[in-house]
């Protein structure tokens, strides 16, 4: 087997095992609730099997539904999220994703931080649109969003931080 299905492999399980006992348990004042687990999509390999990813995506959501008792909508952000990445690296990175030259785990840039960004609102945003699925919650919606995203930006940074490869 190639080493990056491997680490693909193993990246899956630990970010849902973490997720699953850690992150899901962690709730900050009704409005906080940290979802690294996307950093599975988030850190997949630029020039990656896309269908491979949306395949991935669908079972991470399944998994994480299975686990929250929350009826699709993780499967559903993590699908969307999986099939506009291309679109978001493109927006963030410009001519280094039609090169393919983009590396997330390396210092973090503005580029980087961007992409990292719009990821992760875009899945919280449909998650937890998903969740109220009420206009009258707008407001609460868009607050959960605004502060979930924040958290989990930090813990996506720091856990980046953390597996990133010592170059010497």
């Amino acid at each position: 087997m190639n080493s990056t299905l491997l680490v693909n492999i193993f990246r899956f399980v630990l970010l849902l095992a973490v997720q699953i006992i850690i992150f899901n348990n962690m709730n900050f004042l009704g409005y906080i609730s940290p979802f690294p687990y996307l950093l599975f999509i988030i850190l997949y390999p630029v020039n990656g099997n896309k269908s491979g990813l949306l395949i991935a995506s669908f079972f991470l959501g399944l998994i994480m539904d299975m686990f929250s008792n929350s009826g699709g909508i993780h499967t559903t952000a993590c699908i969307l999220l999986a099939y506009f990445r291309p679109y978001i690296f493109k927006f963030s990175f410009g001519l280094s994703y039609e090169y393919q030259t983009v590396r997330l785990n390396d210092v973090l840039t503005p580029e980087r931080f961007s992409f990292i960004l719009m990821s992760v609102v875009i899945h919280h945003l449909v998650l937890f649109v998903l969740e109220a699925f009420q206009f009258s919650f707008i407001l609460d919606v868009l607050l959960r969003t605004l502060l979930s995203s924040v958290f989990t930006i930090l813990i996506c940074i720091i856990i980046i931080y953390l597996i990133k490869p010592n170059k010497r």
